[in-house]
C-alpha cells in the first residue's frame, strides 16, 4: 500500500460506509412512510452514493492487499481457540452477504431508476425486495468486518 494510505484503515472506512448506508436506508424508508418524498429521495440517492463509495474502496483495498483471512485472535483461559461454530457462523454470514451483495447493486439501481422516472407501481414492487436485501448486505458487512478485524 502506498505511503499516503499507510495510517489509513480501509476496513474501518468500509464498515463506516456500511453503517452510514444503514442509517440512510432506514431514514429513507421512514421518510416515505411519513409522506416526506423529497427527504426519501435524498436519503436513497445518498445511500446509493455511499454504497458506490464503499464498492470503490472495497475493490481498491482488496486489489492492493489481496485476500483477507478470518483468524480468531481470541483464546480461552485454557489456550484453546473458540469452537468451530464461530468459523461456521462466519462462513454462513459471509456466503449470504456475498451472494446478496452481487444482486443488490443492480437491484438498487433498477429501483432508483424506476423511482426517478416516476414508475412508482414498479418502484414499490421492486423496493419491497430491494430494501431488506440492501439492509441485510449493509448490516452483515459490518458483522463481517467485526469478525475479521475485531474478533
Amino acid at each position: 500500500m502506498s505511503a499516503v494510505f499507510a495510517a489509513f484503515s480501509f476496513p474501518e472506512l468500509n464498515a463506516t460506509l456500511n453503517a452510514v448506508c444503514v442509517v440512510l436506508l432506514v431514514s429513507g424508508y421512514a421518510a416515505i412512510r411519513f409522506g416526506r418524498r423529497q427527504l426519501h429521495i435524498k436519503c436513497m440517492v445518498s445511500a446509493l452514493v455511499v454504497s458506490a463509495a464503499f464498492l470503490a474502496s472495497y475493490l481498491y483495498y482488496h486489489y492492493t492487499e489481496g485476500h483477507v483471512r478470518f483468524e480468531v485472535k481470541y483464546m480461552d483461559r485454557n489456550g484453546m481457540s473458540p469452537p468451530g461454530w464461530l468459523y461456521a457462523t462466519y462462513l454462513v454470514i459471509l456466503l449470504t452477504h456475498t451472494l446478496l451483495a452481487v444482486g443488490v447493486a443492480p437491484l438498487a439501481l433498477v429501483t432508483a431508476i424506476l423511482g426517478w422516472y416516476n414508475a412508482l407501481t414498479w418502484h414499490k414492487r421492486i423496493a419491497y425486495w430491494t430494501l431488506p436485501i440492501w439492509l441485510y448486505v449493509s448490516v452483515t458487512g459490518i458483522v463481517v468486518y467485526a469478525m475479521v478485524y475485531q474478533l
